[in-house]
């Protein structure tokens, strides 16, 4: 269903040959991740809130994202919400909107809008070259046109936060060492180590000296694809370099344990990670 409160967009680059131009968010839940795990499944209202897809003006066009926020704020904080590979589908929009309860501005930008649309491919075979297809350079100049839309439409651009989850965490880091006026992230089980391509050509542990904002990484002990000792070198490159950022590792967890629509859904971990993200934005200055 389309956004019942859209918010204008203002900026609108003109029309060119190279404009790209994007279809609506995806509905429900990606096809990759069916059947859900509805025992398990948070569902998030929209009491209160201000929610639904809006249209950020971007250089080359305009992308669609997710929007949620207490309805008629004002100088919000704002959080830039990072999607899983399988994009902005059900889960990462009521992600939002938790984030929106508890006062935030959250945005989710869609940001493959260019390269595909995943949320209808039921193999993750068949996402992985169209994520492999996007640039990093692209998705840090399409964060910060979704901070500065979020500043326009609500938000308090000097409380900005972000969070991602397994592709979006390691982009949380990378972010983290690209914006300046970031004031926090908070990482979910975010690829920090491996080898570079030509448009992804970093990782976070080979970026660490230039991260500006702290960062809170949550990562789990049993993760098959995110090996723990990676994880814990990544933590002394933090530490080495004197960088105010964390890591918390949940020894029995697997990879995406906050994704309660997932068999790898583990309530503990989840619930503690929550707490700590809000902890977090508080502290640096998000809140």
């Amino acid at each position: 269903m389309r956004n019942p409160d859209p918010v204008p967009i203002e900026g609108s680059p003109g029309c060119s040959r190279r404009e790209f131009v994007t279809g609506a968010l995806a509905v429900g839940f990606a096809a990759a991740v069916q059947p859900v795990a509805a025992q398990t499944q948070i569902t998030t209202d929209t009491a209160g809130l201000a929610a639904g897809e809006v249209k950020i003006a971007v250089k080359d066009g305009q992308m669609p994202a997710y929007r949620a926020m207490p309805a008629g704020g004002s100088k919000l904080p704002t959080v830039l919400v990072v999607q899983e590979i399988f994009g902005v589908h059900e889960h990462i929009k009521d992600i939002a909107r938790r984030l929106a309860k508890a006062g935030y501005l959250a945005v989710a930008p869609e940001l493959y809008a260019r390269q595909g649309d995943v949320s209808k491919l039921a193999s993750i075979d068949d996402i992985r070259p169209i994520v492999a297809s996007v640039p990093d350079a692209q998705v840090m100049s399409d964060l910060d046109a979704a901070a500065t839309w979020a500043a326009a439409n609500g938000g308090d651009g000097r409380r900005l936060g972000i969070t991602g989850f397994c592709w979006g965490g390691r982009i949380v880091w990378l972010y983290a060492a690209h914006n300046p006026d970031l004031k926090a992230g908070v990482a979910w089980y975010g690829r920090v180590e491996g080898a570079g391509t030509p448009l992804q050509p970093k990782n976070p542990i080979e970026l660490v000296h230039n991260i500006r904002a702290p960062v809170l990484g949550l990562y789990g002990g049993a993760d098959a694809g995110i090996p723990k000792e990676g994880v814990e070198r990544m933590a002394a490159a933090l530490k080495a370099a004197g960088k105010p950022g964390e890591i918390h590792i949940y020894p029995d967890a697997p990879h995406a344990f906050l994704a309660d629509y997932r068999p790898s859904y583990r309530r503990e971990a989840a619930e503690d990670g929550w707490k700590r993200l809000l902890d977090w934005f508080r502290k640096n200055g998000v809140a």
